[in-house]
């Protein structure tokens, strides 16, 4: 991999994108540019890796390597300030009352916990906004992520149409009145000894109004908590290949079969998380100790998927995917795709695409493991009941 050309294109591309008041100090910028282009060589987060790739004065690979620690842990260099104008950039071609998902989740990482909103996007979720706290659990309150949700009310568009999709553990009655200040609408998986006041007066669990198993059941126009919160809409489902984990959703819109398929997008997030790990930028080996230091890592880390993605949305539309991908069918995610490109694009002298510009229309190659599980019939449901 030719690090200094993919290191000219990441600073062009930065400084054609960036405001200066979002880095100060141009030294910043390049050593941010340098992070991204050792995290496409290394595959890993590891600074002794990353400082391999950079090509500079310094004699010893200490020297380089001090150079992304102190960038790490500089006060001066503040997420929230660099990656907006990227990620708005990113999503210039989407058009106003656009439909989009967002989805909300946490990550442990040993005594921290990751608080991520991401945009749900062709089988995967691109950051848009995250927090680091000290944490013994993945259950987080709503005053812990209330600032990610402000942040990625700045972020999208406002012509765009958010649905919001949490897990459980976010079902806070906090949450429901920020989505509704926001004009955002939202599916929230809910647990089962939530509160539901019918329209008859009556009132009953979640689990007691819960369908059979392999049923389906909707109600329309209720309440929920003690203090009844409402008008909402439910869907509950018992899946039959999974009866002990029914799926309990609660929305601002009427509730039908869709609204599982929609929740569903939720698990792209889990895709994300997943990159991060294992199954790519190996977050874990990074060693830090402090929620900021982390926080700056993430800033790298999301660059780099938008970057990937970007890449990989590019080569897909060029009709090039089989030049790294050894599927008939597309079997890598774009993020995949792109990351592949770019390690062997100089050397092979494939041509360059885009970065930061991701095309918002439907997916035209959905990823599949196998043409046989694609064969398999999705998940079917019996509705007993609306109400």
């Amino acid at each position: 991999m030719d690090s200094r050309q993919t290191y000219v294109e990441l600073m062009s591309t930065f400084c054609r994108i960036l405001p200066k008041t979002a880095y100060g100090d141009v030294r910043r910028l390049m050593t941010l540019a340098w992070a991204i282009t050792g995290l496409t060589s290394s595959h890993t987060v590891s600074l002794t890796d990353w400082a391999e790739v950079v090509l500079s004065p310094a004699q010893y690979p200490a020297s380089r390597v001090r150079r992304f620690a102190r960038w790490l842990n500089n006060p001066a260099i503040q997420w929230d300030k660099l990656y907006p104008p990227l990620i708005k950039g990113t999503l210039q071609d989407w058009q106003a009352g656009e439909r989009v998902y967002v989805a909300l989740d946490t990550s442990v990482l040993g005594p921290f916990v990751l608080i991520r909103a991401s945009l749900v996007y062709r089988g995967r979720a691109l950051p848009l906004a995250w927090r680091v706290i000290c944490h013994a659990s993945a259950t987080v309150g709503f005053g812990s992520y209330e600032s990610v949700l402000k942040q990625v009310q700045t972020l999208l568009p406002p012509s765009l149409v958010v649905t919001l999709l949490a897990d459980r553990g976010f079902l806070h009655a906090q949450l429901i009145r920020f989505a509704r200040q926001q004009g955002w609408h939202y599916r929230i998986r809910m647990t089962g000894d939530t509160l539901v006041h019918l329209a008859n007066h009556q009132i009953l669990s979640v689990a007691q109004l819960a369908p059979p198993t392999g049923h389906a059941c909707f109600h329309h126009y209720v309440s929920i908590f003690g203090q009844k919160l409402g008008p909402l809409h439910l869907a509950l489902g018992r899946p039959e290949d999974n009866p002990k984990d029914p799926w309990f959703i609660v929305s601002d819109e009427l509730t039908d079969l869709s609204t599982f398929d929609e929740f569903g997008l939720r698990f792209d997030i889990e895709e994300n998380f997943l990159d991060d790990k294992s199954n790519g930028f190996q977050v874990q080996a990074s060693r830090l100790n402090s929620p900021e230091a982390l926080e700056r890592l993430f800033l790298v880390l999301a660059i780099a998927t938008l970057h990937f993605t970007s890449v990989g949305v590019g080569v897909v539309h060029a009709k090039l995917r089989r030049w790294v991908d050894t599927h008939w069918d597309r079997g890598m995610s774009y993020l995949k795709i792109g990351w592949k490109w770019l390690r062997q694009q100089h050397e092979r002298g494939w041509p360059t695409f885009a970065l930061f510009r991701l095309d918002p229309s439907p997916d035209p190659e959905p990823a599949m493991a196998s043409r046989r599980k694609a064969a398999i019939p999705k998940r079917q449901w019996v509705v007993s009941f609306k109400c």
